[in-house]
């Protein structure tokens, strides 16, 4: 017994300096914002307990909370499906034998790396100016230019790209979920005469839609707290079409200085986050395919 207490003081020891990290800066200001959420602290004075009042001024009074959340689902409609499916194209491509294929994985990885930057960002804006390089090559083809950031209608599919090109993570688990497909499956598909889409549908998805669930869960997550782009590209607008929820908690807090205020939007998304997750995990029942057990009970 003597021994094995002394080998987990050990790892005790080691793991302090992450739980010591993780409580203060995760766990403790996790708490705190919720309590703030109740109060009107600002960057000026000390927190006054105010209850419900800040939940009930953004349910009721303020009309930017309705148009950020709604521009934000949209922005996770639009980018999410297509970062996936994009990156499952990617990663098909990647699974296949051919010489130089490392290079090609790393190529390709580096949107991912280099995506989130602020001079990525800066870089998307200047490319889908009006005078920019994407409507330079529209006007090498004949067609007009388009204001791909000045229109509401626009804006936000275009800002939704620069997220769609940041599919590197996702085509990484893809392509380790696609490897670990058995042969023997493809073979004897090939043997009853299935073709390469039969196959796809039939095999190649049931088989990696842990891996999809996995990917949906955390690109929506990355998606509804998305701030860089929007905030680097259109700063929001115009007329606030790419203002997302989460460009809307830092002018609350940083701008407006309502730091309470912003507590009480952060809570709400995050109950957003999990409500969203939880009906993802529940349909996911009827449709991820486990090896060892068939669907998921």
């Amino acid at each position: 017994m003597g021994k094995y207490k002394k080998r987990d003081l050990v790892a005790f020891v080691f793991l302090m300096p992450w739980i010591i990290g993780f409580l203060i800066f995760q766990a403790v200001p996790f708490l705190n914002s919720l309590y703030y959420s109740f109060t009107d602290l600002s960057m000026l004075k000390t927190p006054n307990w105010i209850g419900i009042a800040n939940f009930q001024e953004i349910f009721t009074y303020d009309r930017d909370f309705r148009k950020s959340l709604m521009a934000t689902c949209i922005y996770v409609i639009i980018s999410v499906p297509l970062k996936l499916l994009f990156a499952l194209f990617i990663a098909m491509l990647l699974n296949m034998k051919l010489k130089g294929i490392g290079l090609f994985k790393t190529l390709f990885y580096l949107p991912s790396i280099l995506g989130g930057s602020v001079g990525i960002a800066i870089l998307w804006r200047f490319l889908f100016a009006r005078e920019g390089f994407v409507n330079l090559l529209l006007s090498k083809v004949g067609l007009s230019a388009i204001d791909w950031l000045g229109s509401p209608k626009l804006a936000l599919p275009t800002v939704s790209l620069l997220a769609v090109w940041q599919f590197g993570s996702s085509m990484i688990l893809f392509l380790a979920a696609l490897k670990q497909i058995p042969k023997e499956l493809y073979e004897a598909a090939m043997v009853d005469g299935s073709g390469r889409v039969r196959m796809f549908f039939r095999i190649t998805v049931p088989m990696i839609t842990p891996i999809i669930l996995f990917n949906i869960i955390m690109q929506m997550i990355n998606a509804f707290q998305e701030f860089s782009a929007p905030f680097l590209i259109t700063q929001g607008g115009p007329l606030k079409a790419t203002y997302l929820y989460g460009l809307m908690v830092y002018e609350n807090a940083f701008t407006y200085l309502k730091m309470g205020y912003a507590s009480a939007l952060s809570w709400i998304l995050f109950v957003i986050m999990m409500a969203l997750t939880f009906l993802i995990f529940k349909s996911s029942k009827g449709w991820v395919f486990y090896q060892d057990g068939g669907m998921e009970s």
